[in-house]
Parts: structure tokens; sequence; C-alpha cells
């Protein structure tokens, strides 16, 4: 195993303060407790301290895992590894801090260098940060530009608006994450409402062609169309990742690469050019083609490969259907299987029907109107059996709720099978299985399946 200069732990940060009129102080104001959110206005986070604290779990993270692989009697080099061809079967030259180089050969080399953020070609782009620089600040922004239009721009800009920085996420296109076939119409637009209503504004629209450092230190970004934004004292890049094989000498083994990404078939044999697997060579995570930069997906995909490499299971692969993901918004979102426009595109317009429901939680029950925080749950329903392929919601909780319910659409679930289980009031799941229209079909009863 060898790992470039130290293992390097990059841990999502989740943040569930919120200020204003999202979360604890706006639940408390409504539940009777009006200097809630004065008194949430007042509260002072602790940037250095929280730095601190995150800093040492990551090393003691790094410690564990290093632990864990010795006691596994793995041999762990530091350094740059590149792939050789010895004997036509792949090896791996290394490279030491020190300056000494050495070769490992195996019977099989596995690739999994993962991503890193990418960033933007433009003057001045250098001022700004990326969201792996941003566990690097010693201070917290006072006033923060976030671009880009995914889940991590969305997920980073949500974290320091909660925070307390004067935060503006700038995209390109009309809304942020803008893919009807990856991310739910329906629950996209309703992410735009709350970002409208509790922050961070949204600028769309947006394209950097200047960021220019001014003699007070902040930086003042110039757009394609001639505007301009000022007083930043940070610059966030979110734009996207790009996989790190550069310099591995994978086309010199013999791998098909596009942009970057190994092409690798459904047991992550890496392959050719003409697509046949390469001996010995596999790959897996961020860096293949498989479509999803998820850490638990490779961490699936690598236990799997090894139950078939060492564990004589040849079936052995990561099924890459119906996946869930959370999007650690505010509020954040969960989903899995097929969005609407992708399950008509796949199955066929007039076969697919949608449940879909929004409202203000009983968590807000006694709260004003604007001082609510939204959920929108929809189900995609396929078939005459009305097979959900396709579960979305956003809303409070929602990355709590989403792993129960991807266990029976992994199952094969149906609208009926949903509906046979009891309601659980109060809770926002409960609609997952009261939709309108609960127990009918054509306008007759549709009983649960156990009394068939």
């Amino acid at each position: 195993m060898c790992i470039r200069d130290r293992v390097r732990m990059r841990v999502r940060v989740r943040v569930k303060v919120r200020e204003m009129m999202v979360g604890s102080a706006e639940v408390a104001s409504g539940a009777g407790f009006p200097d809630a959110r004065s008194a949430c206005g007042e509260m002072v986070f602790d940037w250095a301290g929280i730095k601190t604290r995150r800093d040492a779990y990551v090393k003691r993270l790094n410690g564990v895992y290093e632990a864990g692989w010795g006691k596994l009697g793995a041999d762990v080099q530091h350094g740059f590894a590149s792939l050789i061809k010895t004997d036509g079967v792949p090896s791996v030259s290394i490279k030491h801090p020190d300056g000494s180089e050495s070769t490992v050969t195996a019977d099989h080399v596995v690739v999994a260098v993962g991503g890193e953020p990418a960033i933007p070609d433009v003057p001045g782009a250098e001022l700004g940060i990326s969201s792996d620089g941003f566990f690097d600040l010693e201070t917290q922004p006072k006033k923060c530009a976030v671009f880009g239009a995914g889940y991590i721009a969305v997920e980073m800009a949500g974290i320091l608006n909660a925070l307390g920085t004067e935060t503006q996420l700038f995209c390109r296109g009309a809304k942020v994450l803008r893919n009807e076939m990856v991310f739910d119409t329906d629950i996209v637009d309703s992410l735009m409402k709350e970002m409208e209503r509790h922050g961070p504004p949204v600028r769309p629209g947006s394209d950097a062609a200047e960021l220019v450092k001014e003699q007070d230190g902040t930086i003042t970004i110039t757009m394609k169309d001639g505007s301009q934004h000022q007083g930043y004292d940070c610059v966030l890049w979110a734009i996207g990742r790009h996989p790190v094989t550069s310099g591995l000498g994978l086309e010199d083994c013999g791998a098909k690469l596009t942009r970057g990404f190994v092409h690798v078939d459904q047991f992550e044999n890496v392959l050719d050019p003409e697509g046949s697997p390469v001996q010995g060579l596999h790959a897996l995570g961020d860096c293949t083609t498989t479509g999803w930069e998820l850490t638990p997906v490779a961490i699936a995909a690598g236990r799997r490969l090894a139950d078939r490499l060492f564990a004589d299971e040849p079936r052995a692969r990561m099924v890459y259907e119906f996946i869930p993901t959370v999007i650690f918004s505010h509020p954040p979102i969960g989903t899995i299987g097929y969005t609407e426009a992708a399950a008509k595109k796949e199955f066929g317009e007039d076969s697919i029907q949608v449940k879909k429901a929004t409202f203000g939680s009983l968590l807000y029950g006694f709260n004003e109107p604007d001082h609510k925080v939204m959920t929108t749950l929809k189900l995609v329903l396929q078939g005459p059996e009305e097979r959900v392929v396709g579960l979305h919601m956003i809303g409070p909780s929602s990355d709590e709720m989403l792993q129960g319910f991807s266990v029976a659409v992994k199952m094969g679930a149906t609208r009926r099978d949903f509906e046979s289980v009891c309601a659980i009031h109060p809770t926002s799941s409960e609609e997952m299985v009261t939709f309108g229209g609960w127990g009918q079909k054509g306008g007759k009863p549709w009983l649960p399946p156990q009394l068939d």
C-alpha cells in the first residue's frame, strides 16, 4: 500500500447550527421562547476551537488507520507511486520522501487515488481557496463568495452562512444542482426557495473573469458580464473535481482514460482502449468512470473487489443501482433512484406516476409561516404495480430518514408496500406512507399485500 506523503482523511463537516430562521432557535421561538432568535444572533462561533479539535480528530484517525493496517500485516509505504510494466504485468515504482526509490510487484494492483478540486483558469484565481483549503482557514471569513452549483458548493455555502459569515453563492446557470437527471427538479426548486428565504443568497448567471486583491486586503471579483463584487476576505472555488491520475503511468500500462477518469468494467477491472481488461490492474472510487464520487461507494466497491480476488467469490461486485445520496444543504436533501425526468427517459413517460407533497412539519407548527423550514417529499412510481424507482426529500432530518427508506427501495417496494405500513405521528416521514390517494387505485380500495 503506497500513500503519498502521509495519510489524509478528508472529513466532511456537518454543521447543525442554524441561525435566524433555521434550526433550534426558530423552533424555540415558536414554542414560547420569543428571545431565542436574538439570543442566537448574539452567539459567537469558536472557529479556532473547532479547527483545533477537527485537526486533532483527523490526526487521531490517521493513527487509527495506520495502526489497523499494521495489525492486518499491511506494508504501508509513503511516497509518490507510478505504474510500470514488468514482464507484461503492472508493478509499482515508489519515490520516497527521503529521495530513495523502490519497486513493488503484486498479482493485483489497485488504483484508488481519488480526485482533487478544480480551480478555474482566470486571472487571480490563486487568491481563492478550494473546498480542501476551507479546513486550513485559521480564522472565520467575514465575507465569502462561493463559486459552483454542485453539492459541495451548496454545502460549503450553507455551512459558512449558518455560522454567520456573509455568504453569496455564485453559479453560472439559473439555479444550483441543475442536472435534472441527477437531482430531481421539485427538490431543487424547494431548495432554491429555502435558500431565498433563509440564505445563503444565490447569484445565478455569474461567471468569474478576474480576481484582484485591493490595498485593504479584500478581494474584488469581476464577472464576465462586467459587473463587480467587492469586499471579500475569502473566495471559495467549488466548481468541480478531477481525478489525480496524471503521471501515474496508467496509459503506459494499457489503460484507457477519458479526462483523467480510468475506464473500468462492472468488476473494477481497468479496461484498455479496446474494452478488454488489463491483466492485474484494477481501479475504484472517484478516479473511475463509475460516476459515483462518494466515499462509502468506494469503500463498498473495495470490499467487493477483495471478495472477488481473495475470497473465491467470482460474482462479487459493487451494484451501482439505487445508491442513496445525501446533500448536507440547509435543509438537507436525501435521494435514491431515478429522478422524475430520468425515470421518464428510462421507462417511458406513460409508465411513470409521482406522489409529492410540500408542507411545514409540525416541528414548526406554532411558528409564523415565514419562520418555517419547509419539507418536500416525492415518490417516483413505475408501471401498473407502482414500484418505487425514485424517492426524494428535502427538509429537516431528511438525511436520517433516507437510510431506512433506501432499504425498501432497494428491495423493490411498491406504493402498496409503503401504504401497508402504519404512519408514525407526528413525523415528517409519515407523509411517505400517506400521500394523497392513500389505499386507493383507480377509485377503488387497494389493500395491503398481506391480505392477498
